[in-house]
């Protein structure tokens, strides 16, 4: 059998923050959400969080979480060093049989390819303790790791414990072990804390069992802790440029890839253009033969092929194929673009069906409307969809023309072949090939003085 146990007790005080330090997001997920994503690759019989600042928005953060129903929550109170809180959990344990696999809450990049080899090394080795470790130019902030021979461990000592000649070790601890839970239960509570922290340690129990071993892994980089902004920054970095990489190789090209941020459910097909500071983000699909950006922001949207967005923001929306939008469009949520439309600048839609081969090409709000096919929406149109207390919807046919500085006060249809005058309001339904057109009489009043 194995269990996972999560550290994620403290307060990252260095992250200078409200917020709990797991709480804090990479891509759009939780420091803790990653790594229980890794975790639960590994089919995991029992998953414990050991939690203690902040616990209840922890708990609060999982609530509708697709790993929510195999977590079991553990308080440690107070928070007195990571053997403290094996030291709690154990009392959940005490007839369990098999292994436990110890992470940190704030490693988040740990991959489940990892996690198992470590799983396979340590039954290989009928261990009782298994810990990942790797090489660091900086180790600065890490506890150093000391073999003795064949990846035997011989102790492990935290940084600030450590004298000067030790601290010239380069191998560090990851924080991610497995136990075998059995010998870890006859020992845990013999840890002590007489350091210079006060802390029982949980590096102390790798002393105390009689086998413990090293796996020594090269790519450091899904082994950064995150103990601070820069070190979030830093995961951040790493997370995008490859998947930046992953895209590229998939046949995407990037004019500036070092300016470009994507999330992870994010797809793009063959042959699409990414220009220069734009993000894709949410579980948006673009496909083949687009061109975004540059300077373009698109969450939780669906982008068929052959389109082109420049300059333009887009929100949970569908657009279909051979579309251009922009520059300095926004697509609101609920909005649908059909085939072979153009969505022009400074041009805001929400919640609308925009039919195929329709021009809102300037200027123009369209909220909560349907607009028919091959109709041209003129600059300045607007749709007056609110009344105070209410939305209301405008309808407007196939083949309209709407002209300039129109606006519609919703609820309101306008049929099919209709045109209405420029600066015209309407607020009345339009029958089939009707000219709609209502303005005040033009008066010119001759030798007018300003007073």
């Amino acid at each position: 059998m194995l269990a996972v146990a999560i550290l994620a007790a403290g307060k990252g005080t260095r992250m200078v923050s409200s917020l709990p330090k797991v709480l804090h997001k990479l891509s759009g997920k939780t420091l803790l959400e990653r790594v229980l994503q890794s975790c639960n690759n590994l089919n995991p019989d029992k998953i414990f969080i050991i939690n203690g600042h902040k616990a209840d928005e922890i708990r609060k953060s999982l609530k509708n979480s697709k790993f929510n129903k195999n977590i079991n929550f553990v308080l440690q109170e107070p928070q007195n060093g990571t053997g403290h809180a094996i030291q709690v959990l154990s009392r959940e344990l005490i007839n369990f049989k098999g292994k436990l696999l110890v992470l940190n809450g704030d490693v988040p990049l740990i991959s489940s390819a990892t996690l198992k080899e470590l799983i396979k090394l340590h039954e290989s080795n009928n261990s009782d303790a298994s810990l990942i470790t790797t090489k660091k130019q900086n180790p600065y902030g890490y506890g150093r790791v000391f073999i003795k021979r064949n990846n035997l461990i011989e102790k492990i000592i935290e940084e600030k414990d450590c004298t000067p000649d030790e601290r010239l070790n380069k191998l560090i601890n990851s924080g991610v072990y497995c136990f075998n839970w059995e010998s870890l239960l006859k020992n845990i509570n013999k840890l002590k804390s007489n350091n210079n922290q006060k802390e029982i340690y949980l590096t102390d129990a790798i002393s105390i069992v009689d086998k413990a071993f090293s796996m020594e892994i090269e790519n450091d980089e899904e082994l950064q802790g995150v103990n601070n902004r820069v070190h979030l920054a830093k995961c951040e970095k790493i997370i995008q440029k490859n998947l930046i990489q992953k895209h590229m190789l998939n046949g995407v090209t990037f004019i500036n890839p070092e300016s470009f941020t994507i999330s992870e459910e994010c797809e793009i097909g063959m042959d699409v253009l990414i220009e220069a500071n734009s993000h894709i983000r949410g579980r948006s699909i673009i496909s083949n033969n687009c061109i975004i950006g540059p300077n373009t922001f698109i969450q939780d949207t669906n982008v068929k092929s052959g389109c082109k967005i420049v300059n333009s923001t887009i929100f949970n929306s569908k657009i279909m194929t051979n579309i251009t939008i922009g520059p300095f469009s926004h697509i609101r949520p609920g909005s649908e673009i059909s085939s072979n439309s153009k969505v022009g600048n400074f041009v805001e839609i929400k919640n609308s069906f925009i039919d195929e081969s329709v021009k809102v090409n300037h200027l123009s709000y369209i909220g909560d409307a349907r607009i028919g096919k091959s109709t041209n929406v003129g600059a300045g149109t607007i749709t007056a969809n609110f009344d105070g207390l209410k939305k209301h919807k405008t309808n407007i046919g196939d083949d309209c023309s709407i002209g300039a500085n129109t606006v519609l006060i919703a609820p309101v249809n306008l049929d099919n072949s209709v045109t209405t005058g420029a600066g015209s309001v309407i607020n009345k339904d339009v029958g089939e090939n009707s000219l709609a057109i209502s303005r005040s009489k033009q008066q010119n009043i001759k030798n007018w003085v300003k007073k």
